[in-house]
């Protein structure tokens, strides 16, 4: 048994075994061995702790979202509520100058109607003028005889 005792057990005649050779693309399976020296109740201990960590992390970040959320949308709300002033103030004031610009209309109107007769009369002074020359040309002529 001595003899027996020193040969690795590995290499004992009775385990040992021609192992044919095989296609590189198949892959054989191993026989899964649990690990000796961990218990596995301290095993699954450390998992389900690990996994309520990161689950607790998965959880937070995902309300942190939420909260980012919560803000961006209450500061859009808020920016929402500035331009809502600024448009009723711009109404505001387009419905003053639109009440301002119909108060002007009849001066507009008359402004116009001034500047036709000026327009009339500075064409009624050229004509005026054009004929202004031509009498006094005729008189000059008539003159000279």
């Amino acid at each position: 048994m001595a003899a027996a005792a020193a040969v690795p057990p590995e290499e004992t005649p009775e385990t040992t075994r021609q192992v044919p050779k095989q296609d590189p693309a198949v892959e054989t399976a191993e026989e899964a061995t649990e690990p000796a020296e961990a218990d596995i109740s301290e095993l699954c201990k450390d998992m389900f702790n690990k996994m309520a960590i990161y689950l607790t992390g998965e959880l937070t970040a995902t309300s942190e979202d939420y909260k980012l959320l919560e803000n961006m949308n209450k500061l859009t709300s808020l920016k929402y509520l500035e331009m809502k002033d600024i448009a009723i103030n711009i109404s505001r004031n387009l419905k003053d100058l639109n009440q301002k610009y119909a108060g002007l209309q009849p001066y507009l109107e008359q402004i116009n109607l001034i500047e036709e007769q000026v327009a009339a009369l500075e064409q009624a002074a050229y004509k005026l003028d054009a004929y202004s020359k031509k009498l006094e040309a005729k008189y000059k002529k008539l003159e000279k005889r």
